[in-house]
């Protein structure tokens, strides 16, 4: 028996002495033998720094740069690492007072844990940068972050290129892509093509010393994944037919849509008032988004091109002319009366022109009586023996036209504009409480009726192309050649397809800008096609509008201008919209007058503005 337990506690002994063996063998080879395991021995840490791949960069149609990056720099921290750290130092150079330290540091700990890096200072100014580089020995847990920001050679179109904004926490937690703090897409183009611009991110490990410097790869880079470049844009806009209308609409509330009719490619769309893209790039960026988010005069970050919605006016005639035309209640000949406005009522809606002799010139002269007894031609006919029913064929035809509906273009935060519906009517009035003449002010693109600027400019692609259009869009495809999506091919039909139909349409608007109510702003040696608009408003003076294309045959460039506040369309809008015109298909402009008179009207202030002569509707 006592040999057993002698046995068993030699073999016992045995074991724990080999144990003891292998550890200090292994201890020895560690510090002794094996350089890799000596080497970092002798260094503090590992740093994971996260390899940001750069953005691509985004061309206009042409190859000309709109947007591209530059280095910037984040300074990171690690909070379990901050010890030692010359607090006073670092918060003199970043101009923060030491309870924003702690608080910083506290936010660290919050987002990502006490061992994980996290954002403490973004957007490093250059000298900000410096001085920390030349002190990093002194702020133990700190690092910096190598990221590219993006920089706006031109200064223009923000409301269509769009900005980088931070990933929240709550985006985070859904996509395992980002982490708090990175960049990201909030508008525009960066938001709607966010997955190519984008780019795939990379990791790199580096050695760091006990003076917090970084000191060489891990392992030469063995085990680091490089980050690979977002993929490159074409855009489908014209920088300079851009640029231009921005200058344009200085000192104007407003917009200007520009669209090839036979490819729905965007040409140019302006938002205005306009600001420097640069502006939401940096350090600075959040006291810049602020001042312009809280700036209720200009309001310079709404998109009024594609979200402001406004009551066509009289260009939305050009539409009930042709459903009027293709349901066989109307034609070229037919004679309405107007007595300073449409006589069934009592003179309203009001119209300031004449009697039209005939289609063409109810759209020459833009007649608001003519298109009151159009409306209620349409919507009373006897082909639909309820009424509703007649509504609801006057409102299915007109959302044929890109109406009242989302085009799903890609611009992101897309406003449909309304075409009211039966229901909203049975609403308003009760089940039998209304008619078409209760709503006869539809038929001249006024009451509930909205339409927004983006869906101007595509209708009047429907009526270059005789019946279709393509759905607008801001992309071409990328630098490698690849189409972005097909749906840009194909063709979107109206409710009308009959060519005839549109030629006396067309007509009529050739005379409005030949010698109707835009034909101030004719351009030599080109056949402008249009149509003026006065958009009502509730809340001040009305808005003026201009739609058109041109040439007239084969159209090169469908356009429509919004210049709120400005009154008749003729005034203000007709000429920017003749301009901008000229500017595409001559490349240059040759009537400077008018070109100079547009440029430094400011309609805002009221200077250098000259009094508005009476005009017709």
């Amino acid at each position: 028996m006592n040999n057993q337990l002698s046995s068993r506690q030699y073999f016992i002994g045995g074991f724990f002495v080999l144990v003891a063996i292998i550890y200090i063998c292994r201890l020895f080879y560690i510090q002794n033998v094996d350089d890799q395991y000596k080497e970092a021995a002798n260094q503090n840490a590992f740093r994971y720094l996260t390899d940001y791949p750069p953005r691509g960069f985004v061309f206009d149609r042409n190859g000309k740069k709109l947007v591209v990056n530059e280095p910037s720099y984040d300074l990171m921290v690690v909070p379990i690492d901050v010890k030692g750290c010359d607090t006073a130092a670092l918060c003199k150079i970043l101009s923060i007072d030491k309870k924003t330290f702690i608080k910083r540091i506290e936010k660290a700990k919050y987002v990502n844990g006490r061992r994980k890096s996290s954002i403490f200072e973004k957007a490093l100014t250059s000298e900000s940068y410096a001085k920390l580089q030349e002190k990093m020995y002194r702020f133990v847990g700190f690092h910096f972050q190598k990221r590219s920001v993006r920089l706006y050679p031109r200064k223009l179109a923000p409301h269509l290129l769009g900005y980088i904004g931070e990933v929240s926490k709550e985006k985070a937690a859904k996509d395992p892509y980002y982490n708090e703090g990175d960049y990201i897409g909030a508008s525009g183009m960066e938001r709607s093509y966010e997955e190519l611009l984008r780019g795939q991110k990379g990791v790199r490990i580096v050695l760091v010393d006990v003076h917090n410097q970084e000191k060489e790869k891990y392992m030469e880079g063995k085990y680091d994944t490089a980050g690979v470049a977002g993929t490159g844009i074409y855009c489908t806009i014209d920088a300079d037919l851009q640029e231009y209308g921005e200058k344009l609409m200085m000192g104007k509330k407003g917009s200007i849509v520009a669209i090839e009719p036979s490819t729905g490619e965007i040409l140019a769309i302006v938002s205005s008032p306009t600001y420097d893209p640069n502006e939401l790039v940096g350090h600075d960026r959040g006291k810049a988004f602020s001042r312009m988010y809280l700036d209720t005069l200009y309001n310079p970050l709404f998109n009024r091109a594609t979200q402001a919605m406004y009551p066509p006016g009289s260009i939305f005639k050009l539409i009930d002319a042709l459903i009027g035309q293709n349901d066989g209640v109307l034609n070229v000949n037919t004679v309405y009366p107007c007595a300073h406005g449409y006589p069934p009522m009592g003179g309203k809606p009001a119209c300031h022109g004449h009697p039209a002799a005939n289609l063409t010139a109810s759209i020459q002269y833009s007649c608001n009586s003519y298109y009151s007894y159009v409306f209620r031609s349409i919507v009373d006919q006897k082909a639909f023996p309820k009424f509703k029913d007649g509504y609801q064929h006057w409102r299915d035809a007109v959302m044929s036209f890109g109406v009242g509906k989302k085009l799903e273009y890609d611009i992101p935060f897309e406003k449909p504009g309304n075409v009211p519906s039966i229901k909203y009517y049975n609403k308003v009035f009760g089940e039998n409480g209304w008619r078409s003449n209760t709503i006869v002010s539809l038929g001249i693109g006024q009451a509930e009726l909205t339409i927004v600027p983006i869906q101007m400019a595509n209708v009047m692609c429907a009526i270059a192309n005789k019946g279709f259009y393509y759905t607008p869009h801001v992309v071409k495809g990328t630098v490698t050649g690849k189409l972005i999506d097909k749906k840009y091919l194909v063709k979107n039909y109206t409710a009308v397809q009959k060519a005839e139909y549109y030629d006396n349409v067309i007509e009529g608007m050739a005379k409005v800008v030949e010698a109707g109510t835009a034909a101030a702003s004719k351009i030599k040696d080109i056949e402008i096609c249009g149509k003026t608009g006065t958009a009502q408003n509730p809340h001040g003076k009305d808005h003026a509008v201009f739609v058109a294309f041109a040439p007239r045959d084969n159209p090169k460039i469908a356009i429509a201008c919004v210049v709120e506040n400005a009154g008749f369309g003729g005034t203000w809008a007709a000429p920017i919209s003749s301009l901008m015109i000229e500017k595409y298909l001559k490349r240059k402009v040759e009537r400077t007058d008018m070109e100079k008179r547009m440029m430094e009207a400011d309609l805002i202030t009221g200077k250098n503005v000259p009094p508005e002569k009476p005009k017709k509707h």
